[in-house]
């Protein structure tokens, strides 16, 4: 799920910056591939050697991404005041073009939900959060509404310029913005969406590498990604997992089939937890939970989770068929690797192996908490990470 989304934004993030530099064409494959790889592999570099910078980058292109967005929508409505909305008049908003069937509509839902697709990132990190039962539910209580009414806005803007036709055959729909409406001020809009995408690169690296780290802490990865640098007290062994599988994903296909795999993918794998969220609920009432909503929520989730996942695998049955078997080959990998206890002695020894030659290369040592609070992640205090060198 996660290399995919990566190598999505990755590429999104060259399209915008080489498409100044080929304004008649689309950018040739190798120039994209070279430019998302070069990203890739500096942001990953930025995240080993120091959280800190990890986060700042994330805060300063987090608010770059919302002044341009701002930018986007101030435009677009100053084109409404104008008149200039003739393609979100409802004669024309809702006069088809073509006749949509039921499995396109689930499939349009599937890949607009790729955008709104880190509602729940925050999750991954809690905790490296300062308390986390007060700041989670604030953050995503605020970052949601927050989320759906600039994009919801945004893409109004885009119809005040662009047709739907238009919109469609953009390689870079804000790029085509710019230029009908912003004149000489154009090269603003693909500046920005680089520095968007740029910022969701190392989010979702930030993100995906601590979900890594906690999966082999759990004993469902190999232990070498369950280790931090000993030095900058970061996950390094995972963050190049997520790097290195991103690199391939991103070398064997193009934007929008890979959407259309981790969109499904993204919500096969979301029902199923909060499936999971219900289960609990009724085996499990009494357990502690400090953060708790009601029912309806979830239930009326999984109803709308169904009628997409139907209805998009009837519309797309290969897209989403490869998908489906690309989760099913977890399936014996976890049986051989989690579930089978005991192993013959030479596999033990051959994985033992891999992990002192991945803990010589990558400097790389198990975390020691030696602070109570559990709000705190081992890798990410300063407390920490004196008393692992004195280790």
């Amino acid at each position: 799920m996660y290399p995919t989304s990566l190598a999505v934004i990755a590429l999104t993030f060259s399209n915008y910056v080489l498409q100044p530099v080929f304004p008649e064409c689309i950018p040739p494959y190798d120039a994209t591939r070279v430019l998302s790889i070069v990203c890739l592999l500096l942001l990953t570099w930025v995240n080993s050697t120091s959280v800190r910078w990890a986060t700042r980058i994330q805060d300063i292109f987090t608010a770059g991404k919302l002044l341009a967005l701002g930018l986007i929508i101030v435009v677009g409505f100053m084109q409404i005041f104008k008149g200039n909305y003739e393609a979100l008049k409802p004669s024309n908003a809702f006069n088809f073009w073509m006749t949509p069937t039921v499995g396109q509509l689930a499939l349009a839902f599937l890949q607009g939900s790729f955008a709104f697709s880190g509602w729940n990132f925050l999750n991954y990190v809690t905790e490296e959060l300062v308390e986390p039962r007060r700041n989670l539910p604030r953050a995503i209580f605020i970052s949601i509404p927050l989320v759906t009414f600039v994009y919801t806005f945004t893409n109004i803007a885009y119809f005040t310029a662009m047709t739907p036709e238009e919109l469609m055959s953009s390689n870079a729909v804000a790029v085509t913005f710019g230029e009908k409406l912003l004149g000489y001020f154009s090269w603003i809009m693909p500046v920005s969406v680089a520095l968007s995408t740029f910022g969701g690169i190392n989010g979702y690296l930030f993100t995906s590498s601590r979900l890594c780290f906690s999966g082999a802490r759990e004993g469902h990865l190999p232990s070498l990604l369950a280790m931090i640098h000993f030095k900058y007290c970061t996950p390094v062994p995972a963050l190049l997992v997520c790097c290195g599988t991103t690199i391939i994903i991103m070398l064997v296909g193009d934007t929008y089939t890979l959407i259309n795999y981790v969109s499904f993918i993204n919500y096969l794998c979301y029902g199923v937890t909060i499936m999971g969220l219900i289960v609990l609920r009724f085996k499990k009432p009494k357990m502690f939970r400090p953060i708790k909503v009601n029912l309806i929520v979830p239930i009326t989730y999984l109803i709308f989770w169904a009628f997409l996942l139907i209805f998009s695998f009837y519309s797309e049955p290969v897209v989403c068929g490869v998908g489906l078997i690309i989760i099913l080959t977890g399936v014996p990998v976890f049986f051989l690797a989690v579930y089978w206890r005991n192993k013959p002695k030479c596999i033990d020894r051959f994985f033992e192996s891999m992990t002192i030659c991945g803990q010589k290369v990558c400097y790389v040592v198990y975390p020691q908490p030696s602070i109570p609070d559990d709000d705190l992640m081992p890798y990410d205090t300063e407390v920490t990470e004196n008393s692992l060198k004195k280790q």
